[in-house]
């Protein structure tokens, strides 16, 4: 639902590297923001990138997006070890960034932005895409707001993908610029387990990472997992792959299990195993009331982007805090720096 008219509130997008790029973009443009520029260096890109957003105007230079009159917030999907460099640019310019996770590769990038968030006052939020858009976390999300499982001491999650290796660009399989995959798609995980459990800090205990069946790409991790314990006592423990089969009618089986003191949450975010539907969202919930199933499609909607336009516009942080973003970004670096290598090349 839109939260503000036409052209009050312009923002372009630079760097099209992944393509979260145009979830990022529809979903601003549906909570009312204008997309005004679009720039990268590939013209392909900007091509296809205007066939599906054909009001947006192309720009010969990063500079001239970001150093556009009028517009607050760049959105970016640059390639990962190159995605900090870009949001100082924007911040520097005056602009808020929005930027593709994981949002850094090194400790060094996220000291760099919490220095320039200090200097500059400008939000550097992050696209968690698989809590901020999809709907049967969000409808978790408000379930345990509401108290329908108590206090939360515990999150599950599991983010097997699809590797699809032919299709993915040559820098996906580089570790200095993706980044390992506890940095890359762990980063959902932990942003989910802080925003279940309500943790604002956390310790990782143990982490894994290793590379099984791919050794033509000696540099990529195909699996990884890790054991995190909040400040507050609740715990955490993940598991990423790359080993989706081909059999699965989506990218992968998502899920998340939530663990209350009074009931618990499972979320089947993307497909319901073996069911006729082929759909996914997914909610479980099981309390002292008894058990109930949610469809969650259509019930939520995806109040993070328009939130995130109105605290742009207001200076607030409703939409998620800058803590929050800059603390799942340091958990995931924590435990791809630490991580014990059990197999591979």
């Amino acid at each position: 639902m839109p939260v503000v008219k036409s052209g009050e509130f312009l923002f372009s997008a630079v760097r099209l590297d992944h393509g979260h790029i145009y979830g990022m973009v529809n979903g601003l443009m549906e909570a009312g923001g204008t997309l005004k520029h679009v720039y990268d260096p590939d013209i392909r890109k900007v091509e296809a990138f205007k066939k599906a957003f054909p009001q947006v105007q192309a720009v010969r230079s990063e500079e001239e997006a970001i150093d556009a009159p009028g517009v607050r917030l760049i959105a970016g999907a640059a390639v990962t070890s190159e995605r900090c460099a870009l949001g100082l640019k924007a911040m520097q310019a005056g602009k808020d960034y929005f930027t593709d996770k994981a949002p850094f590769t090194t400790m060094h990038q996220l000291q760099s932005a919490r220095d320039m968030i200090a200097r500059t006052g400008r939000k550097y939020m992050v696209y968690y895409s698989e809590r901020l858009h999809v709907e049967g976390a969000v409808l978790a999300g408000y379930l345990i707001d509401r108290g329908e499982i108590g206090r939360v001491i515990s999150v599950t999650g599991f983010g097997p993908h699809r590797l699809s290796a032919e299709s993915r660009p040559a820098w996906f399989f580089e570790r200095e610029k993706y980044g390992g995959i506890l940095c890359d798609i762990g980063s959902h995980q932990i942003e989910q387990y802080l925003h279940f459990s309500g943790e604002e800090d956390a310790q990782v205990q143990i982490s894994r990472v290793g590379n099984y069946a791919h050794p033509r790409y000696p540099e990529l991790e195909d699996f990884g997992d890790c054991a995190i314990t909040g400040k507050s006592g609740s715990t955490h423990y993940f598991r990423v792959d790359w080993f989706t089969p081909d059999g699965l009618r989506t990218w992968g089986d998502g899920r998340t299990f939530i663990v209350g003191t009074e009931g618990f949450i499972e979320i089947r975010k993307y497909i319901d195993l073996a069911a006729d539907h082929a759909d996914g969202n997914h909610v479980f919930l099981v309390n002292g009331r008894g058990e109930q199933h949610f469809n969650a499609t259509g019930m939520t909607g995806f109040p993070f982007f328009g939130q995130l336009i109105l605290d742009c516009l207001n200076r607030t942080e409703h939409a998620m805090t800058q803590a929050h973003a800059l603390k799942a970004a340091e958990l995931c670096l924590t435990a791809q720096e630490n991580a014990v290598k059990v197999t591979g090349p």
